[in-house]
């Protein structure tokens, strides 16, 4: 049995960069040159992911599981919900002027 999720969130939910930023930089002792290093990329890439202005892509997010063994799908999951946030909040009004069909 699924109770459906019918309640809108207030938050938005958290970016996979502040995750990195705050949660796995810390318990890793990592820094931003060592985790770039570690995952074969740019300081810039790891940058610009930490500040929130780069996505989680499925290459990073591959990445991002086998350095901190755990699953691509978190690391997608977390971005998609930001994601759909970020959408739902830009075309509101367009969504809602949206009229549901009905089967016939």
């Amino acid at each position: 049995m699924s109770i459906p999720n019918t309640g809108q969130r207030r938050v938005r939910p958290t970016h996979p960069g502040e995750m990195i930023r705050e949660d796995f930089l810390p318990d890793y002792g990592l820094t931003v040159s060592g985790l770039a290093g570690a995952l074969g990329v740019s300081r810039q890439t790891i940058n610009e992911l930490l500040r929130e202005r780069r996505a989680v892509s499925p290459e990073m997010a591959l990445r991002l599981s086998r350095l901190f063994s755990n699953a691509p799908e978190f690391w997608l999951n977390a971005q998609r919900a930001v994601d759909l946030w970020d959408a739902a909040k830009a075309i509101k009004t367009q969504v809602e002027s949206i009229k549901p069909l009905k089967v016939a």
